[in-house]
């Protein structure tokens, strides 16, 4: 069942970075960005990751907190957020729980191999934890601009 805007956002329970368990309800009463990335560390990853850093604080201004999600480990997702000065957590969610709730796994085409990963998509929660917007075609370099067009 594909999510569309309106539904509630599935829960989740997963640890980031640091260890640190992670919840949707940590984030009741604010607006979430919920950022899912194939891999850590992958040009289009960490473009997107730095575009989402430099524009933190309008992201701020405009109510939002960001957490992204991958299926890399917290080891990996803590080298990621430490080399690219992240100020947002990662969920290093390796057991794709977070990743199949959101229905973002599944078939993908790269250079004309087909395989299964994670779809980049967003999702922009709101404080109910309703589902606002989802932003499946992802522009890397200009994503922050995407999540505070209206």
């Amino acid at each position: 069942m594909k999510l569309k805007p309106g539904d509630k956002a599935p829960d989740f329970a997963v640890k980031d970075q640091n260890g640190t368990l992670r919840k949707l309800s940590d984030y009741n009463g604010r607006k979430l960005v919920l950022f899912f990335y194939p891999k850590a560390s992958t040009p289009g990853c960490t473009m997107e990751a730095k575009n989402l850093r430099d524009f933190y604080t309008d992201l701020q201004k405009a109510g939002y907190d960001i957490l992204g999600v991958s299926g890399d480990s917290e080891k990996r997702q803590k080298n990621f957020c430490d080399k690219n000065e992240l100020p947002y957590p990662l969920l290093a969610d390796t057991e794709k729980e977070v990743i199949n709730a959101y229905g973002v796994w599944g078939p993908k085409k790269f250079m004309g191999r087909e395989y299964e990963g994670i779809h980049r998509t967003t999702f922009l929660i709101d404080k109910q934890g309703i589902i606002e917007r989802i932003i499946e075609k992802v522009k890397t370099k200009d994503h922050a601009a995407q999540i505070l067009e209206e």
